[in-house]
């Protein structure tokens, strides 16, 4: 009987390090990402709280401020939101879901830009496709795309959005955007 306890607590033990090694592993593969749209005042200083927007085919602009984070890897893992403006109408949103998230090439660094939102290493380029609900009960779809130093000419630099069925496709930043990659305790 003592050498199957043996074998038994030798097997325990074994699974039970299989399973902490895969756990750790997973955990590190999931990447939080920051979003914000962004301020950039006289001195250079990137800051939160910035207003971009976006016009329909008749001319329409969708003005949306906003920040908040999502999960590369579990797409109902998303937070924030903002508000919108369009003509006389207002009110928030909330991100719900995040479709898809593409990082590029790109880096702050050159830019002159003092960054007071999160560590500049950690800023990066790339293209988020978010689904959002505005608070008049309309949903729809928040592209955003930021562009550094170095991101390739074609990725566009702020937002376009979609509410019910107009598409505000014709982007016309008033200000940047920025993504940043969040470790551990940021």
């Amino acid at each position: 009987m003592r050498i199957e306890r043996k074998w038994f607590l030798a097997i325990a033990v074994v699974l039970t390090s299989l399973w902490l090694v895969v756990n750790a592993r997973t955990g590190a593969d999931e990447t939080r990402v920051r979003w914000d749209i962004i301020n950039v005042d006289s001195s250079g200083n990137v800051t939160a709280g910035g207003t971009d927007s976006a016009q329909a085919d008749d001319g329409s602009a969708l003005a949306l401020t906003g920040s908040g984070t999502f999960q590369t890897e579990d797409p109902e893992d998303v937070t924030g939101g903002g508000t919108w403006t369009l003509g006389t109408s207002s009110g928030t949103y909330r991100v719900t879901q995040l479709v898809q998230f593409t990082p590029a090439a790109g880096t702050l660094a050159g830019s002159g830009l003092t960054d007071t939102i999160g560590n500049p290493a950690d800023a990066e380029a790339g293209l988020a496709v978010m689904r959002i609900k505005y608070s008049d009960g309309s949903r729809g779809v928040l592209v955003f795309s930021c562009s550094l130093v170095d991101t390739p000419p074609a990725v566009m630099e702020g937002i376009t959005a979609s509410m019910g069925s107009v598409d505000f496709w014709n982007r016309a930043p008033n200000n940047p955007t920025v993504f940043h990659v969040m470790h551990g305790g940021d």
